[in-house]
């Protein structure tokens, strides 16, 4: 049997959410469903909706139930569900009402394995139990973290009789994997959702899996342990800042010179203003592709230069951060080498020898610790935790693409305002 290709609607808007599934369900949608995030801000009133416009269309709420099985549960069926979802890890006594109100209103439900220890046997219970699908999910957060569930859905598979859907960060590269996993039912969100054209990105998908052939997504790649720098050069701060909820930001320290990019793990090195013998030296100790982060003091003379630029620039480092002062800024614009400074100045220090390096500093009241990730552009310059690297790098990415979509509906000839529905959400 071909998997059923359901689109997850995780919208905070009613409208954008119905936009976006109208254009879905011409690319190939089969399922429609309304979103936790969507119901949490809309209510049923976004299912009674998707009722009253696709009436022949199979409706699922998402409703991550873990308490209250019987009423939430008939609360959806009233409001025109089809399927409602309800946690494998809630209670059995949950569940058991779920599937109790479920048979009284024709509504069928499926148990969302999201954080449940032991997906394969939590399974096999629920199916005893009388649930009509299961669900191995991924969790947004996890995913931001390169993990996903497709590696479980054989397993479930030879373990239940019942459908079993997947999802959590599918596209049309991994669409067909999943398909191949054996999964009935193949739940998009991102992918989809964040598209600036909604259709072209579900046929891709459902192209993907009637073939079984992936295809190149339209979106951003995704950060692993390994492609880091590949995906925070593709965002900048402002979309790294909104990631980190306002947080990183390296203040007071100005580029060298306009549309300037930077982007690489820290060497830190901690020096006496003026005193450059260390931050020299730590030249030859940093790989390619790193990042010198001097902290001086803030204040002159200068402890980096002309000269120092070449010999960066050679050994192949990303750039410098200097908390202090730098000097030569026109060779240095010339060089096209990043370098960002607290200021500049024409007088240079001395070589005295004092100081650390790869050692923990302070700047701005940010700790940076040898590993950290650097990112710096014309906003300025923030600061990524080394062991949040990956999950920031596609939370930053997940903003952009979200910003990309926005973009669209402005020059389809909406606002700013208008699409950000900013009545709706001022505080009263």
């Amino acid at each position: 049997m071909t998997p059923v290709l359901q689109i997850a609607l995780d919208f905070l808007d009613l409208p954008r959410a119905l936009a976006v599934a109208e254009e879905s369900l011409k690319g190939g949608v089969d399922w429609i469903e309304a979103g936790t995030p969507l119901i949490k801000s809309e209510g049923l009133d976004a299912v009674r909706e998707m009722r009253r416009r696709w009436p022949d269309r199979t409706i699922v709420a998402d409703l991550k139930t873990m308490d209250a099985g019987r009423f939430e549960m008939e609360s959806a069926a009233k409001a025109g569900a089809s399927i409602a979802g309800v946690l494998g890890a809630a209670s059995d006594a949950t569940i058991a009402e779920c599937i109790e109100v479920a048979r009284n209103y024709g509504l069928r439900i499926i148990v969302d394995m999201i954080e449940v220890t032991d997906p394969v046997e939590r399974a096999r219970q629920v199916e005893a139990m009388g649930a009509d699908f299961v669900g191995l999910h991924t969790a947004i957060d996890q995913q931001m973290q390169g993990k996903d569930s497709l590696d479980l859905v054989a397993r479930v598979k030879e373990a239940v009789s019942i459908p079993v859907a997947v999802a959590g960060g599918i596209n049309s590269e991994t669409a067909a994997r999943a398909a191949d996993a054996g999964a009935d039912i193949i739940v998009v969100g991102g992918a989809i959702i964040k598209a600036a054209d909604a259709e072209a990105a579900a046929r891709a998908i459902r192209q993907a899996i009637d073939t079984r052939e992936a295809i190149e997504t339209t979106l951003y790649k995704r950060a692993g342990t390994g492609n880091v720098r590949e995906v925070l050069e593709q965002v900048s701060t402002a979309n790294i800042s909104d990631a980190m909820h306002r947080g990183g930001e390296l203040r007071g320290l100005d580029p060298a010179f306009p549309d300037i990019r930077l982007v690489g793990p820290a060497v830190t090195v901690r020096t006496y203003p003026g005193d450059w013998a260390k931050p020299v030296e730590a030249i030859d100790l940093a790989g390619e592709g790193d990042v010198l982060v001097i902290d001086a003091g803030g204040v002159g003379p200068a402890v980096w230069g002309e000269l120092a630029t070449h010999s960066a620039r050679q050994k192949g480092l990303a750039g410098v951060v200097v908390h202090g002062a730098v000097r030569d800024t026109p060779e240095i614009r010339e060089l096209g080498f990043p370098v960002f400074a607290s200021l500049f100045t024409p007088t240079a220090g001395e070589p005295k020898g004092f100081g650390e390096t790869n050692v923990p500093i302070s700047i701005s009241r940010i700790k940076i610790h040898p590993g950290d990730w650097l990112v710096g552009d014309s906003d300025g310059l923030v600061v990524i935790p080394a062991p949040r690297a990956a999950e920031v790098a596609n939370r930053a990415m997940d903003v952009l693409e979200r910003e990309n979509r926005l973009r669209k509906e402005i020059q389809d000839g909406s606002t700013l305002s208008q699409v950000a529905y900013l009545q709706k959400w001022e505080k009263t």
